[in-house]
């Protein structure tokens, strides 16, 4: 059956090395920030691009074809600032987790994301799709392309190193 993708990614932003970034387990990914919530749609940008291709024919060869070499990923994400209520000045230290685990330049994070037909509200369970996870490099956060809306920071990062399709490994005791 098809599913609509609207509200059914998660996303889990870990800022502690998971044991085996390639096969994260649901303890990890449930420990990690849920970000779901926190990233605008419009402009979220994780996953696979192009790898890099390169032409080397043999002599004998009589045509230029080409082939694929290293692969690439992408990142790059606006964050949704929280505020206290009381104190409107200062961020909110429990809603404002994905902004605060982003916000320096060079914090390496693992990132992993969910788009099944699940909603992005249920809990990681065993087995569950890893659309992409990847070890990214944040930079430095940038105002968004348009003023107004709410507070919110665009986010780039570098992919270091990515694992497409993965599963949720079990959970630890």
């Amino acid at each position: 059956m098809r599913s609509l993708a609207d509200g059914h990614e998660k996303i889990a932003v870990l800022t502690t090395k998971p044991v085996d970034p390639a096969n994260p387990t649901v303890t990890e990914l449930a420990a990690g920030i849920d970000a779901s919530c926190a990233v605008l749609a419009s402009d979220w940008n994780f996953g696979p691009t192009d790898s890099d291709t390169f032409s080397e024919p043999a002599v004998c060869e009589d045509s230029n074809a080409q082939s694929y070499g290293r692969s690439n990923g992408q990142f790059g994400a606006t964050i949704f600032r929280h505020f206290a209520t009381a104190t409107p000045g200062e961020a909110d230290a429990t809603a404002d987790t994905t902004f605060a685990a982003v916000k320096v330049k060079g914090t390496t994070v693992w990132v992993y994301s969910r788009l099944t037909a699940k909603k992005s509200a249920e809990a990681w369970a065993e087995d569950d799709e890893i659309r992409y996870g990847a070890e990214v490099l944040t930079d430095t956060p940038q105002p968004p392309q348009e003023s107004g809306g709410y507070v919110k920071a665009r986010v780039p990062g570098q992919v270091q190193k990515s694992w497409p399709y993965i599963k949720a490994a079990p959970a630890t005791p």
